[in-house]
């Protein structure tokens, strides 16, 4: 069950797990273009290298220092950060709201929203939301606070609210238009392979209202390769683990297959080396798309 927490004019967030990419998240405070092409690293890693590294990730401030230490691309260990941060947050999310009126005394008393998410390991942003909800301050004020925190009046909820926004890199607006911008680059980076290979399809907004789910490329005729016939690409501009392709496969890649026939889903940012094939589903990370079709 999900609650939303957000719903103002164009954009809507969902708790416990924030729609990443969605589309109609739309932020007038951030000047990131649409349009930005982001480095899209793909690392393939054995499980327990992937698990070590995850392990480390435990705040915005460990990506540069694990990115310099690791020799990765930062963007991946942002990625990893985020992925490994919302999980937790869906996890926790009603326990730490169960705990609400106990820190909003907390907060009255004088603890910041940083400092109590910090004791809390709950992301900023989340934190100060379940907070002023229990002051009875409204989903869509809360959200406004966050848009436009030179806005608000009072002093204190002011210099609060950017810290939290300021220390948030997932759940702020320039986290999620850093999420939805990282996924438009690697839907046009697929785009643009097959106009190489001079591959008819139709994308996701042209197949919108024939179909129940809808992949980001759905072929005219299917080309083969590693022994498959694929109908559909599937782009996701995240790391493929176990817990990722496992719900990917659930919410998507599962119904393309029933509708479609046989598919491939590219991780732009790699995936678990070994990890589990779904049937009828090829997983390929962003380096297949660096040759053409009869070199792969």
């Amino acid at each position: 069950m999900s609650e939303r927490i957000g719903s103002a004019n164009s954009y809507k967030i969902i708790i416990p797990e924030i729609f990443l990419y969605q589309k109609s998240i739309s932020y007038n405070c951030i000047k990131i273009a649409t349009n930005t092409r982001f480095r899209l690293e793909c690392v393939s890693m054995k499980k327990n290298e992937y698990k070590r590294l995850c392990e480390q990730l435990n705040s915005q401030e460990d990506v540069p220092r694990i990115a310099q230490k690791t020799g990765l691309d930062r963007e991946l260990i942002l990625v990893l950060y985020t992925q490994k941060t919302v999980r937790r947050a869906t996890k926790r999310f009603y326990k730490v709201k169960h705990r609400a009126k106990n820190l909003l005394k907390k907060w009255n008393e004088g603890r910041t929203f940083l400092r109590l998410s910090k004791e809390l390991e709950f992301p900023p942003i989340l934190t100060a939301y379940l907070i002023l909800l229990e002051s009875n301050i409204t989903r869509k004020r809360f959200w406004d606070y966050v848009k436009n925190p030179d806005n608000i009046k009072d002093n204190r909820l002011r210099k609060e609210i950017t810290e939290v926004v300021k220390n948030d890199i997932v759940y702020s607006p320039e986290g999620n238009q850093m999420q939805y911008t990282r996924g438009k680059s690697g839907e046009k980076r697929l785009c643009e392979w097959l106009d190489r290979q001079d591959l008819k399809y139709r994308t996701e907004d042209q197949l919108k209202g024939h179909y129940q789910k809808t992949p980001d490329a759905l072929l005219s005729k299917p080309i083969k390769t590693n022994g498959m016939n694929i109908h559909w690409i599937e782009s996701k501009a995240s790391f493929g683990d176990e817990i990722e392709i496992r719900k990917n496969m659930k919410r998507q890649l599962k119904a393309y297959t029933e509708l479609f026939g046989e598919g491939m889903v590219v991780y732009w940012f790699g995936f678990i080396e070994g990890v589990h094939l779904p049937k009828n589903v090829l997983i390929v990370d962003g380096s297949f798309f660096e040759k053409n079709l009869d070199a792969t």
